[in-house]
């Protein structure tokens, strides 16, 4: 990675330059030998740029059906943002979460190994205090969850992660259901404390109450998968086609579709007294003569061209002309 120096580095190092404390040519001699980099076995590398893309991408989606969900399920004003996205082990993330946190544990179907949805506490307990209606504020001290706050938190959550499969259908076809509901992180062993995990931190905003959720994905969870988070895989169009069976309930169901047809006399304009005054036998007179074409609609759109006559003792219509779209245009 690519050190980048501030405004302040920069114009320290030119003030050394012209001071004579730093000399540019052994600066060039440095840059001329060969530079090593330490590497840390305990922070191995697994996901690359483009997987880091990818899950960036899918998880933006994920933050937006959170967003309409919670919204809806809460009906207040909520806000989820991508924050970040990073690959660490999976000891470090435990150790940077709170001791009494709200801990989603899940699995999803079918990649094998569990994964953990971390719910900071001023979020999880002013979505609690929303739900059982109060104004969704957190409170200042957090204590053990009761069984009935436990139960009411595993529903939402447990229906937030059906926006998981949504978010994650165009790499894997997903089924998340929740294992348990944790809050206390030493507790929760889902992987060896080596392992690497990408960690998707969502910031969450709740009315005038703010905190982070994060996604804990283990490496060797969607290791099976990785090709897919390629960004060939998501640029490669792949033409999907439609089973003959399916064609044929589509079909059935347009046919059976109903639309309003209108054959259109004319049009008039009276006044209100008029219209009050109207009695039986009055004629209302239209803008167009007798012999002039009628005006067909489907809809509210203008499809055909008819004139009026009867069939049988009914009243009908005989459609004589088509109306494309360029003509119809041309008629308005």
């Amino acid at each position: 990675m690519v050190d980048v120096l501030s405004q302040n580095e920069i114009d320290a190092l030119l003030a050394a330059l012209s001071s004579g404390e730093m000399d540019a040519e052994e600066l060039k001699k440095e840059e001329t030998q060969k530079k090593v980099r330490a590497y840390d076995f305990k922070r191995a590398v697994r996901f690359s740029k483009d997987h880091i893309r990818s899950l960036t991408r899918i998880h933006e989606n994920f933050a937006r059906f959170l967003t309409t969900y919670f919204s809806a399920q809460l009906r207040t004003f909520v806000q989820i943002n991508v924050v970040q996205v990073e690959q660490l082990p999976y000891d470090e993330f435990i150790r940077s979460i709170p001791k009494m946190t709200i801990l989603n544990i899940f699995e999803a179907e079918p990649l094998e190994g569990r994964m953990v949805l971390e719910v900071h506490p001023n979020v999880a307990f002013a979505m609690l205090d929303r739900l059982l209606g109060g104004a969704g504020t957190s409170p200042n001290k957090i204590n053990a969850l009761t069984e009935i706050e436990t139960i009411v938190m595993e529903r939402i959550f447990s229906r937030a992660l059906d926006t998981l499969q949504e978010a994650w259908k165009t790499i894997i076809d997903l089924s998340p259901r929740l294992e348990a509901l944790e809050t206390n992180p030493q507790f929760m062993q889902i992987v060896s404390p080596n392992e690497t995990i990408a960690l998707i931190s969502l910031s969450t905003k709740i009315g005038d109450t703010t905190g982070m959720v994060n996604l804990c994905i283990p490496h060797v969870v969607i290791e099976p998968i990785m090709q897919r988070l390629s960004g060939h895989h998501w640029f490669v169009s792949q033409k999907k086609t439609r089973a003959p069976e399916e064609e044929e309930v589509l079909q059935a169901r347009l046919t059976k579709a109903k639309l309003p047809i209108i054959a259109e006399l004319g049009t008039s304009q009276i006044n209100v007294r008029e219209f009050l005054g109207l009695m039986s036998g009055d004629v209302i007179s239209l803008n167009k003569p007798v012999d002039e074409p009628l005006q067909i609609k489907v809809g509210e759109k203008l499809k055909f061209i008819g004139s009026p006559g009867t069939i049988r003792g009914k009243v009908a219509v005989q459609i004589t002309d088509i109306v494309t779209e360029g003509e119809e245009e041309n008629d308005e």
